[in-house]
């Protein structure tokens, strides 16, 4: 079965009649008949009654007509999308990232995109490297290391890892606090695969501490939630929920405070790799404006 084959189908079906059809399609009229009569074969159907030299669509023809119609417009997309691709263009980039990052940093960013921009799906990968979203199927990929050869990265953002306290808390006007001070309260913190407990635990290992007391939320939302109960310090990247005050939290060498180094990383060699860098730009220059470095 040949596509333009459905195409004179439904050209003749919509036309009324093959002399009709056969001028809207630009084919010679037998010419048209005979190819009509070879999709019927390859079909193993007929389409339409044939009488006093007219064609009319039979009940066959009436019931697969729609499905026809549908066929043409998928190819019709195709095309389309082959061209984007061959101009170095996606119309659709699947962007996977820490659950967090997607929640607090890529949906907001997708608020700010133009109708006309690539549209944004996203897919959590909590636990997984750059390189490994990438292998996975991921046209750009946040984590926070940098992808392995051959593909590409760039710097996207430093977030900091804050100590959420509730208002009325000893701490809350101080704006930072020492990591040795936090290990001596109650801790919440996420699960080991979180960016925010895999910094907090290298913050700590290299500090040659221990956590005391630590309560392993869920998630970051959670996290605040007890903290805004009265359990203890939520330490998490999210941003401020349920009225809480963002401590930055101090780790002992010199001026640093505890924080992720996220990277974008993309397939260099795609046909829209340029496109992809250039969105990674636009997210880390957004990103900067919403996260002010200090």
């Amino acid at each position: 079965m040949q596509l333009r084959h459905v195409r004179y189908f439904v050209a003749t079906a919509e036309a009324g009649s093959v002399s009709a059809a056969a001028l809207a399609v630009h084919v010679a009229q037998p010419a048209l008949s005979r190819q009509l009569r070879q999709l019927e074969h390859d079909l193993g159907v007929a389409l339409f009654d044939r009488g006093a030299g007219r064609l009319t669509l039979n009940r066959t023809g009436r019931a697969l007509l729609p499905t026809a119609k549908d066929l043409l417009a998928a190819a019709d997309d195709l095309k389309a999308a082959a061209a984007f691709h061959a101009q170095g263009r996606l119309d659709r980039i699947t962007v996977a990232a820490p659950t967090v990052t997607l929640t607090d940093v890529v949906s907001p960013f997708v608020a700010t995109m133009a109708p006309d921009d690539p549209l944004l799906d996203v897919r959590p990968a909590d636990g997984s490297t750059t390189t490994e979203m990438l292998r996975s199927g991921a046209d750009l990929a946040i984590g926070i290391q940098r992808a392995q050869a051959p593909y590409a990265s760039r710097p996207l953002a430093v977030l900091p890892v804050w100590a959420y306290v509730p208002a009325d808390d000893p701490w809350s006007s101080r704006g930072r606090v020492e990591l040795a001070e936090v290990l001596e309260r109650h801790v919440i913190g996420l699960p080991p695969t979180y960016t925010a407990r895999e910094a907090l635990d290298s913050a700590v290992a290299a500090a040659g501490a221990g956590i005391a007391h630590f309560t392993e939320a869920a998630n970051g939302t959670i996290a605040q939630a007890l903290a805004a109960a009265g359990r203890g310090v939520a330490v998490v990247s999210d941003d401020a929920r349920f009225d809480l005050v963002p401590l930055a939290i101090s780790t002992g060498t010199g001026t640093g405070v505890l924080s992720i180094n996220l990277v974008a990383g993309w397939d260099s060699r795609t046909v829209a790799a340029a496109e992809l860098e250039s969105l990674a730009d636009r997210l880390a220059t957004w990103v900067l404006r919403r996260y002010p470095q200090e």
